[in-house]
């Protein structure tokens, strides 16, 4: 049985959404997730796509995906930004996600990025561990700033008179 890696088609998108959904269980946020695969659809295949994805396929079907988006580094230049890497529980150990962050880098190598950076949860040790054993540093001084839809709107209320 081997592991098949490969750019992400419309119809793949039905599969994606399951491991999006996966994810945030096995994450913990279970009802976080607002996307639909609608927006999937038309937010990474239409004129102007958001996002690249990769899926991993084995016996047949989709059991993991890697989804990508360009950056900008004010110190480095381009960067690629690796959105989520999910691999189902099924089929962990037995090199999926190996595969798929071959690929994410052998893409951004070929877009000539000076960086690929994501987030990991600071309590998956398994991730973790995964990525450090692959060379990435895992920056445990920083943390993630974010505003959601609704700090966007409070900020905006708040701050764009100023």
């Amino acid at each position: 049985m081997e592991t098949s890696i490969r750019p992400a088609e419309e119809a793949d998108m039905k599969e994606v959404y399951r491991l999006i959904r996966e994810l945030a269980v096995y994450e913990r946020e279970p009802d976080a997730v607002e996307v639909t695969e609608q927006q999937l659809l038309r937010d990474g295949f239409g004129p102007d796509p958001k996002f690249r994805c990769f899926v991993a396929e084995r016996d047949g079907g989709i059991v993991g995906m890697a989804l990508i988006y360009p950056r900008y580094s004010t110190w480095k230049g381009p960067a690629i930004h690796l959105e989520d890497l999910i691999v189902t529980e099924q089929a962990r150990g037995l090199g999926v996600g190996s595969a798929l962050l071959t690929e994410v880098i052998r893409y951004a190598s070929g877009q000539g990025v000076k960086r690929v950076c994501w987030e990991v949860l600071d309590w998956n040790d398994p991730a973790i561990d995964f990525y450090e054993a692959r060379g990435a540093r895992v920056l445990r001084d920083w943390d993630v700033v974010q505003l959601d839809e609704a700090g966007i709107e409070a900020y905006l209320k708040e701050y764009a008179s100023i």
